[in-house]
C-alpha cells in the first residue's frame, strides 16, 4: 500500500512539473526587447512569452543572442525558443517553424525632420533582418549600412553619416519618442514577400509540440484579457 501510494504521489510530482523553457533574443529592440538598469531583459516579447508560459506551466528564461545568430541556434538547439520581433517569411519558415502571429508587422523609414524622402541614398538596417534583406532585393537604388543593433543606427543618423533607419513601425515610433529630431518619412510599406504577414515565436524546425503549446497559450491569452493587458502597457504610444 505505502509502494503504491508513493508511487501515485510520485507520478504526480513529474506530471505537475513545469518545463523549463529558454528563450533567446536580441534585447536591443524596444518597445519588444531592451535591458533595464538591473540588466535583466524586459518588454512586450518578454511579458508575451511570460503569459504563454504562464498558461501552459513552463519556466522561461531569457538569453541575449545577436539577431542574425537566432535562426541558426535554433537549428543547433541552443535554446528552445527565440521571441525578438521576428517577422515571418517564407525563407524562415524552412528553417525555423513559426507559432501563430502575435502581432502585425510592417515597416517604415525615418529620418531628420525635414528630410526629403525623394534625397535618400544611404539607409540604416539592423543585420539579419527582413528589412535589409527587402532593401538588398528591392531597392537597390539605396546604399545600406548594416549594424548590430538601432542603436548605433540612431546616432549615425544624427550626426548625418546615414540619411535614414529602416525597421519594424512600432521600434521607430519608440526610436522617435526618445529622439525628437527624428520622424517618419515617406509611406508604410507592406509587401507581402516580406512584411505584413506578423511577427512569430521560432523554434527548431522539429519542435511542432512545442509551436501547438505556444498557439493554444497565444489564443487564450487574446480570449482572456491579457493579451491587451500587455499591449496597452508597450504599445499605448505607438
Amino acid at each position: 500500500m505505502k509502494k503504491t501510494l508513493l508511487a501515485l504521489l510520485f507520478g504526480f510530482s513529474l506530471t505537475a512539473q513545469a518545463t523549463d523553457i529558454k528563450f533567446a533574443m536580441e534585447p536591443s529592440y524596444p518597445p519588444f526587447e531592451m535591458t533595464n538598469e538591473k540588466g535583466e531583459i524586459i518588454g512586450f516579447d518578454v511579458d508575451i512569452a511570460n503569459a504563454i508560459c504562464k498558461e501552459i506551466n513552463a519556466n522561461c528564461t531569457f538569453h541575449s543572442q545577436p539577431f542574425d545568430g537566432l535562426i541558426q541556434g535554433l537549428k543547433q538547439k541552443q535554446f528552445d525558443a527565440a521571441i525578438s520581433g521576428m517577422g515571418i517569411t517564407e525563407a524562415r519558415k524552412k528553417q525555423v517553424l513559426f507559432s501563430d502571429p502575435y502581432f502585425p508587422s510592417s515597416a517604415a523609414f525615418i529620418a531628420k525632420k525635414g528630410t526629403d524622402f525623394a534625397n535618400l541614398k544611404t539607409i540604416g538596417v539592423q543585420n539579419g533582418t527582413t528589412y535589409q534583406n527587402y532593401l538588398a532585393k528591392e531597392k537597390k537604388e539605396y546604399n545600406s549600412k548594416s549594424y548590430a543593433s538601432y542603436q548605433s543606427a540612431i546616432l549615425d543618423v544624427e550626426n548625418g553619416r546615414i540619411d535614414a533607419i529602416f525597421g519594424d513601425v512600432p521600434v521607430l515610433a519608440e526610436m522617435i519618442k526618445k529622439h525628437q529630431e527624428l520622424d517618419f518619412v515617406g509611406e508604410k510599406i507592406d509587401n507581402q514577400n516580406y512584411f505584413g504577414n506578423g511577427l512569430g515565436i521560432a523554434t527548431n524546425i522539429k519542435n511542432q509540440a512545442l509551436v501547438d503549446q505556444f498557439n493554444a497559450a497565444l489564443k487564450t491569452i487574446k480570449e482572456n484579457g491579457e493579451y491587451q493587458k500587455i499591449y496597452d502597457k508597450w504599445m499605448s504610444g505607438k
